[in-house]
């Protein structure tokens, strides 16, 4: 498909720069096969039913975005922001480096205390970054650094404060290692996940490290020529194999956040642990989930394209105009919808 099918106006008034509070008051758009019903968060229990199945994403985010300069040549030291995206070990990141084209494979960046050589250099100002530090040593100096990456959209219009690294963070955040925040997740409280378990809905975690590609534009015409960064995920065994009975149970497994959802399409509802490239255009055949819960996402996105192939094409421009036209927030901070798929 063209990417530009994918594209629509948006008010920059509906960006949201901070989230509702509480959590569970954001606006809620049901997209069913019934039409559209405006509801919040909260409503979530009365929406669904005893014996589903809700898919966590508990990855958690780090200050992975880096401000430093690069040092070790004769001449200038020019000012370098770096967004890591994606751990290799426990030494070595990929990375987005800003300005790339003053960057050369060798060169030595310091970021305060921290520094790196540029072990690789690769296309669209990505690199490989070989930190002089390692493991648990290295997590806690990116921890000390480095600062939240907050999406483009929102750092654009105002400055990123201390209210942000827990605002932009799951309450069931466990694993290190993402770089955006799996924001479907952002809307629930611990009371309202207890309130969906005490009605019979149960919930599981899987881990998917949401890396910067999903900040990246699609820069391409036809989606066909689009590549998704890698990201690594797992799907625990013992989580897939309570997930492949409620399947043969006939209960309906929702995965909050497109994340969630990749992950579980990329492994079949089987146990999985690794790098998943999966992208998600109409005309795909959906296999292990039913429902989803998603923020509304940027046009000409990956995200959109994904929803658009979940609850179709048509019903997904309808559900977004309805958005637009009754006040709903979009993106990391927005409110939700709870979609279900093209009879």
């Amino acid at each position: 498909m063209r990417v530009s099918d994918f594209d629509f106006e948006l008010p920059p008034e509906r960006i949201a720069l901070r989230p509702a509070v509480p959590r569970e008051s954001a606006k809620l758009l049901v997209v069913a096969a019934d039409g559209l019903r405006d509801r919040t968060v909260a409503d979530l229990p009365h929406e669904l039913r005893a014996g589903d199945v809700l898919v966590f994403n508990n990855t958690k985010v780090i200050p992975a975005a880096l401000s430093g300069q690069r040092v070790g040549r004769l001449g200038t030291t020019p000012r370098i922001e770096v967004l890591l995206h994606q751990r290799l070990d426990g030494r070595r990141w990929k990375a987005f480096a800003k300005p790339a084209k003053k960057l050369l494979t060798g060169d030595r960046l310091r970021f305060g205390a921290l520094e790196a050589e540029v072990e690789e250099k690769g296309e669209a100002g990505e690199i490989t970054l070989s930190f002089a530090m390692a493991g648990p040593e290295l997590d806690a100096a990116i921890a000390m650094v480095g600062r939240v990456p907050l999406p483009p959209y929102i750092e654009s219009k105002r400055q990123q404060d201390a209210q942000d690294r827990a605002d932009y963070q799951t309450v069931y955040a466990r694993h290190d290692g993402a770089v955006a925040a799996p924001t479907a997740g952002l809307h629930f409280t611990e009371g309202l996940m207890k309130s969906l378990q005490d009605i019979g809905i149960s919930h599981e975690f899987v881990t998917l490290h949401v890396g910067a590609g999903t900040f990246l534009p699609v820069k391409v015409d036809d989606t066909k020529d689009h590549r998704m960064h890698g990201e690594w995920g797992e799907v625990p065994a013992e989580v897939a194999t309570r997930l492949q009975a409620a399947r043969a149970q006939g209960r309906r497994i929702i995965a909050v956040g497109t994340t969630s959802l990749r992950l579980l399409e990329a492994s079949g509802l089987h146990a999985f642990s690794g790098v998943t490239d999966i992208f998600i255009t109409p005309g795909y055949r959906f296999r292990a989930v039913d429902g989803l819960i998603t923020n509304f996402h940027l046009p000409r996105s990956t995200l959109f394209m994904l929803v658009s192939a979940f609850a179709g094409f048509e019903r997904m421009k309808q559900a977004y105009a309805h958005a637009i036209t009754h006040g709903y927030r979009f993106y990391s901070y927005g409110d939700a919808s709870l979609l279900w798929p093209t009879p």
